[in-house]
């Protein structure tokens, strides 16, 4: 998400990652090499492990590298104009290693692939592999049939499809896992192109879910974020989603439960209840509001007024007072006027947030603001918008950190610093900790004193680690 800002990478942080596909048997395509690029959201992140599940069981082998791949998939996401621009200039770039390698396949999976499937083949005619969210269960046989020169397009959406009992390669820490429980979004935001590319809201059963986290912490994983479009929406029969909370809560081994992205109309009091008595389930909230205005919110068809919304963050905090608000910000909007920017800052303002993700508004063409609504705010005024909205969140986010220092806090550790340094960790409501590098080890839960912040990390010395895990390795 080209346009997305990050101040704080909060749970459902957008992410460009080289995604390698896990190493399998030599088994029916030569030791074929794979690799996996993706572009996106967290939904995305989890659909290139199941991706790389499928391909590993079919016997591909990774690679890091896509100089040395027969296979290089780029898993997309169309949320964004320029999102789109920058996969059209990545696979050109990846197109070089056909020099090298002249019977190269390279494809395109995820949303850009549903939503783009004629531009695709017009304007990227090297792309010899077209695969929609939904066909990742074919996804081998796919890659089979282009490597031997056929040009393969599937992007059919499927109203049944939820990937039950398949298990995916995931390229994460090895602490903090996915597990997605809905595929699909029925709100249909005017400004949204998800219902169109990736179909109609449906519910991963409840005992499929409850497979892959104790699959996960079988491998020990420590946390899990459940994930979803609209997450909280979930319904399965009658299981809705407070109760799959407290399902999961039960899980022996399982530390922590976090999810992303709940809709704010569907902040329910069950829900609220769990959140505030399951002691897994971390005190942090994401809630996407996008604006401050209700006349953009009413054009946005959003379905709650910025006094709505208002009331759910005053009934949360209600219940969880140090709860850590996180949420989406979109400037420039169709009809946005300086009084409906103005009434944003003001919403910033009174709420506070810990964390958030901002961008300008695009014009995807399939979506109803596309087709009912003129996208009439000026890039330059987009541009300056956002800068200020940027400027604001900062002050919130390093106001957050700062109140943390001086505060004893539990941290999972996830993994050593870039610079392999320092210890990372995670502290309850998603803030970034540095700890000295050998006062833990992956998985271990640590008590720690925040001592200092940088303005978007923390900085803490252990105080007692409270639980060893064996970690599995890979």
């Amino acid at each position: 998400m080209s346009e997305l800002v990050r101040i704080r990478v909060p749970s459902h942080a957008a992410l460009l990652v080289a995604a390698p596909v896990g190493d399998g048997a030599d088994v029916d395509h030569g030791a074929a090499t794979v690799y996996l690029e993706t572009f996106g959201c967290q939904m995305n992140v989890a659909d290139s492990a199941l991706i790389a599940g499928q391909l590993q069981s079919a016997g591909y082998r990774r690679v890091d590298d896509p100089s040395l791949a027969d296979v290089i998939l780029v898993n997309t996401c169309a949320i964004r104009e320029k999102a789109e621009d920058r996969v059209w200039g990545r696979t050109s770039q990846l197109l070089s290693h056909r020099a090298t390698n002249p019977n190269l396949v390279i494809g395109i999976t995820g949303c850009m692939a549903e939503h783009l499937r004629e531009k695709v083949a017009e304007r990227a005619p090297h792309i010899r592999l077209i695969a929609g969210p939904d066909s990742y269960r074919q996804i081998a046989s796919m890659v089979a049939r282009a490597r031997a020169g056929e040009q393969v397009v599937d992007v059919a959406l499927d109203k049944a499809e939820v990937y039950e009992g398949l298990d995916g390669v995931p390229d994460d820490d090895g602490v903090s896992g996915q597990v997605t429980i809905q595929r699909g979004c029925d709100k249909f935001c005017s400004f949204c192109v998800v219902p169109f590319t990736r179909g109609r809201e449906r519910a991963v059963p409840p005992r499929e879910v409850m497979r892959a986290v104790r699959s996960l912490v079988a491998r020990g994983y420590r946390e899990v974020t459940l994930l979803g479009q609209t997450v909280n929406s979930y319904r399965h029969e009658d299981v809705d989603f407070a109760a799959l909370l407290r399902a999961v809560a039960q899980i022996d081994g399982l530390a922590r439960i976090r999810f992303t992205s709940p809709y704010p109309r569907d902040v329910s009091p069950e829900l609220i209840a769990a959140m505030t008595e399951l002691p897994q389930v971390m005190p942090q909230l994401h809630l996407p509001v996008q604006a401050g205005s209700n006349g953009v919110l009413e054009r946005m068809r959003r379905g709650y007024t910025r006094e709505d919304y208002l009331g759910i963050v005053d009934r949360v905090r209600n219940a969880i007072p140090d709860v850590a608000l996180s949420t989406d910000l979109m400037v420039g909007f169709c009809g946005e006027t300086d009084e409906d920017h103005a009434q944003t800052l003001a919403l910033m303002r009174e709420v506070h947030f810990a964390q958030a993700f901002m961008f300008r508004y695009s014009d995807r063409g399939i979506t109803q603001a596309a087709r009912r609504l003129t996208d009439d705010v000026p890039e330059t005024v987009k541009a300056a918008r956002l800068q200020e909205v940027i400027a604001l969140q900062e002050q919130h986010t390093r106001a957050a950190h700062a109140a943390q220092v001086g505060r004893q806090v539990e941290v999972l550790a996830c993994g050593l610093s870039k610079r392999n340094d320092k210890l990372v960790g995670r502290s309850p409501h998603s803030f970034n900790m540095l700890l000295p590098r050998d006062c833990g080890t992956p998985g271990q839960l640590i008590d720690v004193l925040v001592t200092a912040s940088t303005g978007h990390s923390l900085v803490a010395e252990p105080v007692a680690v409270r639980e060893a895990v064996a970690m599995d390795p890979r």
